[in-house]
Protein backbone atom coordinates (compact mmCIF):
# COMPACT_ATOMS: atom_id res chain seq x y z
CA UNK A 1 0.00 0.00 0.00
CA UNK A 2 1.26 3.52 -0.87
CA UNK A 3 0.15 6.85 0.77
CA UNK A 4 0.04 10.03 -0.86
CA UNK A 5 -0.95 13.55 1.19
CA UNK A 6 -2.65 16.56 -0.63
CA UNK A 7 -4.48 19.73 0.53
CA UNK A 8 -4.32 22.20 3.68
CA UNK A 9 -2.21 19.70 7.03
CA UNK A 10 -3.84 22.60 9.39
CA UNK A 11 -7.55 21.32 8.98
CA UNK A 12 -9.61 18.27 9.27
CA UNK A 13 -7.95 14.89 8.13
CA UNK A 14 -9.63 12.74 5.65
CA UNK A 15 -8.57 9.70 4.38
CA UNK A 16 -10.19 8.26 0.98
CA UNK A 17 -9.75 4.54 0.18
CA UNK A 18 -10.38 3.98 -3.68
CA UNK A 19 -11.78 0.36 -5.08
CA UNK A 20 -10.65 -2.57 -6.69
CA UNK A 21 -8.74 -1.79 -9.86
CA UNK A 22 -8.32 1.78 -9.82
CA UNK A 23 -5.78 4.03 -8.15
CA UNK A 24 -6.16 6.68 -5.99
CA UNK A 25 -6.25 8.81 -8.89
CA UNK A 26 -10.04 8.19 -9.52
CA UNK A 27 -9.91 11.04 -6.50
CA UNK A 28 -8.29 13.82 -8.17
CA UNK A 29 -11.67 15.73 -8.84
CA UNK A 30 -12.53 15.44 -5.54
CA UNK A 31 -9.51 15.93 -3.90
CA UNK A 32 -9.34 19.18 -6.05
CA UNK A 33 -12.39 20.12 -4.80
CA UNK A 34 -11.70 19.47 -1.04
CA UNK A 35 -7.84 20.45 -0.36
CA UNK A 36 -8.63 24.17 0.78
CA UNK A 37 -10.58 22.63 3.53
CA UNK A 38 -9.11 18.99 4.22
CA UNK A 39 -5.78 17.66 4.94
CA UNK A 40 -6.19 14.26 2.77
CA UNK A 41 -4.67 11.14 2.74
CA UNK A 42 -5.20 8.76 0.05
CA UNK A 43 -3.98 5.04 -1.02
CA UNK A 44 -3.27 2.83 -3.68
CA UNK A 45 -3.97 -0.82 -2.66
CA UNK A 46 -1.53 -3.74 -3.10
CA UNK A 47 -2.04 -5.47 -6.12
CA UNK A 48 -3.37 -2.66 -8.29
CA UNK A 49 -0.43 0.40 -7.57
CA UNK A 50 0.87 2.75 -10.28
CA UNK A 51 4.25 1.53 -12.26
CA UNK A 52 5.16 -0.79 -9.78
CA UNK A 53 4.41 -4.97 -9.70
CA UNK A 54 2.33 -5.89 -6.29
CA UNK A 55 0.32 -8.47 -5.48
CA UNK A 56 -2.78 -7.61 -3.22
CA UNK A 57 -2.90 -9.30 0.00
CA UNK A 58 -6.10 -9.76 1.89
CA UNK A 59 -8.78 -6.75 3.07
CA UNK A 60 -7.61 -7.21 6.86
CA UNK A 61 -4.07 -7.05 5.69
CA UNK A 62 -4.60 -3.09 3.58
CA UNK A 63 -7.11 -2.32 6.68
CA UNK A 64 -4.24 -3.30 9.24
CA UNK A 65 -1.26 -0.90 6.88
CA UNK A 66 -3.98 2.16 6.94
CA UNK A 67 -4.10 1.86 10.83
CA UNK A 68 -0.70 1.85 11.07
CA UNK A 69 -0.03 4.49 9.18
CA UNK A 70 -2.61 6.94 10.53
CA UNK A 71 -1.46 5.99 14.20
CA UNK A 72 1.75 7.05 12.87
CA UNK A 73 0.77 10.32 11.32
CA UNK A 74 -1.84 11.41 12.46
CA UNK A 75 -2.07 10.12 16.17
CA UNK A 76 -4.44 7.64 15.41
CA UNK A 77 -7.35 10.30 14.78
CA UNK A 78 -9.38 10.66 11.45
CA UNK A 79 -12.28 12.82 10.90
CA UNK A 80 -13.52 11.68 7.81
CA UNK A 81 -12.87 8.09 6.30
CA UNK A 82 -14.43 7.18 2.88
CA UNK A 83 -14.11 4.15 1.06
CA UNK A 84 -15.80 3.36 -2.46
CA UNK A 85 -16.43 -0.18 -2.75
CA UNK A 86 -13.32 -2.53 -1.74
CA UNK A 87 -12.21 0.70 -0.11
CA UNK A 88 -15.52 0.67 2.15
CA UNK A 89 -15.24 -2.69 2.79
CA UNK A 90 -11.27 -2.33 4.35
CA UNK A 91 -13.28 0.74 5.79
CA UNK A 92 -15.85 -1.32 7.36
CA UNK A 93 -12.91 -3.71 8.37
CA UNK A 94 -11.08 -0.64 10.10
CA UNK A 95 -14.07 0.04 12.02
CA UNK A 96 -14.67 -3.37 12.85
CA UNK A 97 -10.93 -3.49 14.79
CA UNK A 98 -12.73 -0.09 16.66
CA UNK A 99 -7.81 1.05 16.84
CA UNK A 100 -8.26 4.45 15.82
CA UNK A 101 -10.86 7.18 15.75
CA UNK A 102 -12.94 8.02 12.86
CA UNK A 103 -15.45 10.80 13.86
CA UNK A 104 -17.35 10.77 10.62
CA UNK A 105 -17.23 6.88 8.14
CA UNK A 106 -18.80 6.97 4.71
CA UNK A 107 -19.09 3.25 2.75
CA UNK A 108 -19.95 3.82 -0.48
CA UNK A 109 -21.12 0.63 -2.12
CA UNK A 110 -19.39 -1.69 0.58
CA UNK A 111 -19.78 -5.27 0.23
CA UNK A 112 -20.00 -6.52 3.86
CA UNK A 113 -21.22 -10.47 3.39
CA UNK A 114 -19.65 -13.12 2.16
CA UNK A 115 -21.13 -14.83 -1.38
CA UNK A 116 -22.16 -18.76 -1.31
CA UNK A 117 -19.41 -20.63 -1.13
CA UNK A 118 -20.42 -21.67 -4.73
CA UNK A 119 -20.36 -18.92 -5.72
CA UNK A 120 -17.31 -16.88 -5.26
CA UNK A 121 -14.91 -19.11 -7.58
CA UNK A 122 -17.11 -18.68 -10.80
CA UNK A 123 -17.60 -14.89 -9.53
CA UNK A 124 -13.81 -14.08 -8.96
CA UNK A 125 -13.28 -15.78 -12.69
CA UNK A 126 -16.28 -13.32 -14.56
CA UNK A 127 -14.50 -10.25 -12.90
CA UNK A 128 -10.69 -11.16 -13.77
CA UNK A 129 -11.74 -11.49 -17.63
CA UNK A 130 -14.13 -8.54 -17.26
CA UNK A 131 -11.17 -6.66 -15.77
CA UNK A 132 -8.67 -8.06 -18.82
CA UNK A 133 -10.98 -7.25 -21.08
CA UNK A 134 -11.21 -3.71 -19.94
CA UNK A 135 -7.71 -3.15 -20.17
CA UNK A 136 -7.21 -4.81 -23.66
CA UNK A 137 -10.05 -3.64 -25.36
CA UNK A 138 -10.76 -0.19 -24.00
CA UNK A 139 -11.79 1.00 -26.86
CA UNK A 140 -14.21 -1.32 -27.55
CA UNK A 141 -15.55 -0.56 -23.95
CA UNK A 142 -15.79 3.03 -24.54
CA UNK A 143 -17.99 2.36 -27.82
CA UNK A 144 -20.35 0.05 -26.12
CA UNK A 145 -20.75 2.46 -23.37
CA UNK A 146 -20.86 5.87 -24.84
CA UNK A 147 -20.35 7.09 -21.48
CA UNK A 148 -17.53 9.85 -19.26
CA UNK A 149 -18.58 7.67 -16.35
CA UNK A 150 -16.98 4.47 -17.89
CA UNK A 151 -14.82 5.79 -19.73
CA UNK A 152 -12.88 6.94 -16.50
CA UNK A 153 -13.09 3.39 -14.90
CA UNK A 154 -11.35 1.98 -17.82
CA UNK A 155 -8.66 4.25 -18.11
CA UNK A 156 -7.98 3.79 -14.27
CA UNK A 157 -8.11 -0.53 -14.56
CA UNK A 158 -5.61 0.40 -17.42
CA UNK A 159 -3.17 2.45 -15.29
CA UNK A 160 -3.36 -0.20 -12.68
CA UNK A 161 -3.74 -3.69 -14.20
CA UNK A 162 -0.46 -4.12 -14.97
CA UNK A 163 0.44 -4.37 -11.39
CA UNK A 164 -0.72 -7.20 -9.91
CA UNK A 165 -2.60 -7.79 -13.09
CA UNK A 166 -5.29 -10.67 -13.00
CA UNK A 167 -3.85 -12.78 -9.92
CA UNK A 168 -4.47 -9.28 -7.82
CA UNK A 169 -8.29 -9.00 -9.15
CA UNK A 170 -8.25 -12.86 -8.34
CA UNK A 171 -7.08 -12.42 -4.61
CA UNK A 172 -9.33 -9.40 -4.53
CA UNK A 173 -12.16 -10.83 -4.97
CA UNK A 174 -11.64 -14.12 -2.48
CA UNK A 175 -11.20 -11.72 0.11
CA UNK A 176 -13.49 -9.36 -0.33
CA UNK A 177 -16.41 -11.82 -1.29
CA UNK A 178 -15.04 -14.86 1.55
CA UNK A 179 -15.37 -12.76 4.95
CA UNK A 180 -18.58 -10.81 6.55
CA UNK A 181 -18.28 -7.79 8.63
CA UNK A 182 -19.10 -9.02 12.24
CA UNK A 183 -19.18 -5.79 14.49
CA UNK A 184 -18.58 -1.78 13.78
CA UNK A 185 -17.68 0.87 16.00
CA UNK A 186 -17.92 4.91 15.17
CA UNK A 187 -19.75 7.62 16.24
CA UNK A 188 -21.30 8.56 12.92
CA UNK A 189 -21.69 5.67 10.07
CA UNK A 190 -22.90 6.25 6.50
CA UNK A 191 -23.51 4.08 3.66
CA UNK A 192 -24.11 4.99 0.12
CA UNK A 193 -25.39 3.17 -2.84
CA UNK A 194 -27.15 3.83 -6.18
CA UNK A 195 -30.31 2.76 -7.42
CA UNK A 196 -28.59 0.68 -10.43
CA UNK A 197 -26.75 -1.34 -7.97
CA UNK A 198 -29.53 -2.00 -5.15
CA UNK A 199 -29.79 -5.49 -5.94
CA UNK A 200 -26.60 -5.91 -4.24
CA UNK A 201 -26.79 -3.00 -1.86
CA UNK A 202 -29.89 -3.54 0.02
CA UNK A 203 -28.64 -6.37 1.53
CA UNK A 204 -25.18 -4.94 2.89
CA UNK A 205 -27.73 -2.33 3.90
CA UNK A 206 -30.00 -4.67 5.99
CA UNK A 207 -26.75 -6.15 7.34
CA UNK A 208 -25.36 -3.13 8.35
CA UNK A 209 -28.35 -2.12 10.44
CA UNK A 210 -28.11 -5.18 12.53
CA UNK A 211 -24.88 -3.87 13.55
CA UNK A 212 -25.59 -0.12 13.93
CA UNK A 213 -29.24 0.61 13.75
CA UNK A 214 -28.08 4.36 13.92
CA UNK A 215 -26.36 4.26 10.34
CA UNK A 216 -27.56 6.86 7.98
CA UNK A 217 -28.27 5.64 4.61
CA UNK A 218 -28.33 6.96 1.42
CA UNK A 219 -29.44 6.32 -1.87
CA UNK A 220 -28.88 7.84 -5.14
CA UNK A 221 -31.77 7.48 -8.28
CA UNK A 222 -30.06 6.46 -11.29
CA UNK A 223 -26.38 6.32 -10.04
CA UNK A 224 -24.47 3.02 -10.62
CA UNK A 225 -21.40 1.24 -8.65
CA UNK A 226 -18.90 4.65 -8.48
CA UNK A 227 -20.67 6.76 -10.51
CA UNK A 228 -21.73 9.36 -7.93
CA UNK A 229 -17.64 9.72 -7.37
CA UNK A 230 -17.01 9.64 -10.90
CA UNK A 231 -19.62 11.80 -12.56
CA UNK A 232 -20.64 14.15 -9.39
CA UNK A 233 -17.82 14.72 -7.88
CA UNK A 234 -19.36 18.30 -6.60
CA UNK A 235 -22.17 16.30 -4.56
CA UNK A 236 -19.78 14.11 -2.74
CA UNK A 237 -17.64 17.30 -1.69
CA UNK A 238 -20.08 19.04 -0.27
CA UNK A 239 -21.67 16.11 0.88
CA UNK A 240 -18.17 14.86 2.90
CA UNK A 241 -18.77 19.14 3.71
CA UNK A 242 -22.13 18.67 5.48
CA UNK A 243 -21.06 15.87 7.59
CA UNK A 244 -17.85 17.37 8.80
CA UNK A 245 -19.58 20.62 9.62
CA UNK A 246 -21.23 19.50 12.73
CA UNK A 247 -18.16 19.32 14.41
CA UNK A 248 -15.59 21.25 13.11
CA UNK A 249 -16.64 23.94 11.01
Amino acid sequence: MEFHTYGNQNRPTILLLPGLGVSHEIFLPLIELLKEDFNIITVDLDGFLLGKPSHFTSVEDQAKQAIQYVRENNNGELDVAYGLSLGGKILSMILERNEITIRHAIMDAAPLLPLPKWLIGPLRYYQCLNVWTCYHWTGFWRWVFHSHYFDVLLDEVKKVYPSGRGQAVLDGYKSVYTTKLESISGPDIHFWYGTKEAFVAKPQVKHLYTLCPDAHVEVFPKMNHGQLLVDHPEEVAKRISEICVRVHF
